[in-house]
């Protein structure tokens, strides 16, 4: 995906992906994600299979990933997409329970 077809003006800092803040930073750089290019280049499923194990992390932190990189409200992509996503999770073993 291309960032800048999905973003205006193109974020510099993780922090600036659309859902995301300071803590999100924190959180992916704790798996050696420090930068947008970092966290474009790394498909969303496999970053939810490493965050998956973190405290707190669940079916909304997929949300808010694909949000970020499509600039778009998790909200919006839960929504939208909930039967396609848990499907796809199915598929990798990482559906919950």
């Amino acid at each position: 995906m291309n960032l800048e077809s999905v973003y205006p003006k193109p974020p510099k800092r993780l922090r600036d992906l659309n859902g995301f803040g300071p803590r999100s930073e924190e959180i992916l750089a704790e798996i050696n994600i420090h930068s947008v290019d970092d966290f474009m280049a790394i498909d969303p499923y496999d970053l939810y299979a490493q965050l998956l194990p973190m405290k707190g992390m669940g079916l909304n932190s997929i949300y808010a990933i694909l949000g970020a990189r499509e600039n778009l409200s998790w909200l919006e992509v839960a929504k939208t997409r909930k039967i396609e996503i848990l499907l796809r999770l199915d598929d990798l073993g990482l559906a919950p329970k």
